[in-house]
């Protein structure tokens, strides 16, 4: 091989460095190897020169010079396993709620990072030693969730099966749906929002913000499932796309915050009698085709403050269930809707033309003629 390869970012690794996409998808590019690439300008995104630190985003392309670029290394010193404390391994252990040969499900509780990072030490992905095989083989993982939400995430068994999960999340082949309550209720009771996010200028990278002209497209499919009247709603939502914070940035570009969320919400985010603080959104679904063919449909329960919660504002725990999964699109229902209102309008203003024709018509006519006297 001796033309410069190309690889195009997905989803699942938006928002993170290029160091860390190295590490990721090829652990045999040296971190030293990849800084020379970059300061030799070899190492591009978009045709732009690249730094290890850059963020990259879904849909970039990242330019890395041919295999031949890279000297051969000697085999990698096998990975040592993190020597976890009987409570942690406990801990991660009691996460898993299903398993085959392909994958394990956990419910990750609110407040664990799926990943480490500069001040983030215990994650899950260090958890995830706790799981390794009888051969010291370790889960992988295939996508994440936001620190504060809580619910369904998939971990790989095998390099084969990362792969497969993984086109599975890019491809949106993959089925998510999770639970929200959130500030006021969102009218009609259901919808699409198609709001192109990107990241908020001056955070860093850690807000994403609703940008028309400039951001990735972002969609997030809604449905109200329950109201506390005027005050609160519970909402299932299914994000069609994977942004970074998408169904954060979504609900409160709607005017809907989730409760808990003051990135987003800021301190119209929080409910008083006795509601919780933390953020309430929780991956309740997923459902995804294994490698065999075989799907693979989990739901996970609801972590104690999101449960007390419905609780308190008077909600049944088992409405949510009761939406079916595959339903029509409402994007097409609204628009549907909004064709016949708009028709109905439409012929309302056509009698309306035509009843004042009538009446000037009327107005208009000369009179009979005088009979003789």
């Amino acid at each position: 091989m001796s033309e410069p390869r190309s690889f195009t970012i997905t989803d699942d690794d938006d928002g993170i460095r290029l160091d860390r996409w190295f590490k990721r998808h090829m652990p045999e590019v040296s971190f030293n190897l990849v800084s020379r690439w970059a300061r030799t300008g070899q190492l591009r995104i978009d045709g732009k020169r690249a730094a290890p630190g850059d963020r990259v985003e879904s849909g970039q392309s990242i330019r890395v010079p041919p295999a031949e670029a890279a000297p051969e290394r000697a085999a990698r010193p096998a990975r040592a396993r993190v020597e976890l404390t009987p409570e942690e391994q406990e801990l991660v252990r009691e996460m898993v709620i299903f398993r085959d040969g392909d994958a394990l499900v956990l419910n990750k509780p609110p407040g664990l990072a799926t990943q480490g990072g500069t001040k983030t030490h215990q994650h899950l992905d260090r958890l995830l030693d706790g799981l390794a095989d009888d051969d010291g083989n370790r889960p992988k993982l295939v996508h994440r969730l936001d620190k504060d939400t809580s619910g369904v995430l998939l971990v790989a068994r095998s390099a084969r099966a990362a792969g497969h999960f993984s086109k599975s999340f890019s491809g949106r082949t993959a089925r998510k749906v999770y639970w929200a309550l959130v500030v006021g209720v969102p009218s009609p009771d259901q919808g699409l929002i198609d709001l192109p996010l990107a990241k908020q200028p001056g955070t860093g990278g850690e807000k994403m913000h609703v940008d028309v002209e400039n951001g990735q497209a972002a969609k997030t499919r809604w449905r109200l499932i329950d109201r506390a009247g005027n005050r609160a709603a519970w909402v299932e939502l299914q994000p069609l796309t994977g942004r970074t914070h998408q169904l954060r940035a979504h609900m409160a570009a709607l005017g809907h915050p989730i409760v808990g969320d003051a990135k987003y919400g800021g301190p119209e985010a929080f409910l008083t009698g006795g509601i919780s603080r933390k953020l309430h959104l929780h991956a309740r679904r997923l459902r995804i085709d294994a490698p065999g063919g075989k799907p693979i449909d989990i739901s996970a329960e609801l972590p104690a403050h999101f449960s007390e919660s419905l609780a308190t504002l008077g909600f049944e725990a088992m409405a949510g269930d009761m939406l079916p999964l595959d339903t029509p699109d409402p994007a097409k229902s609204l628009e549907t809707k909004q064709r016949r209102t708009a028709a109905a309008a439409k012929t309302r203003r056509r009698e309306r033309k035509g009843e004042r024709r009538a009446r000037g018509s009327a107005r208009g006519a000369a009179p009979p003629p005088r009979g003789k006297r």
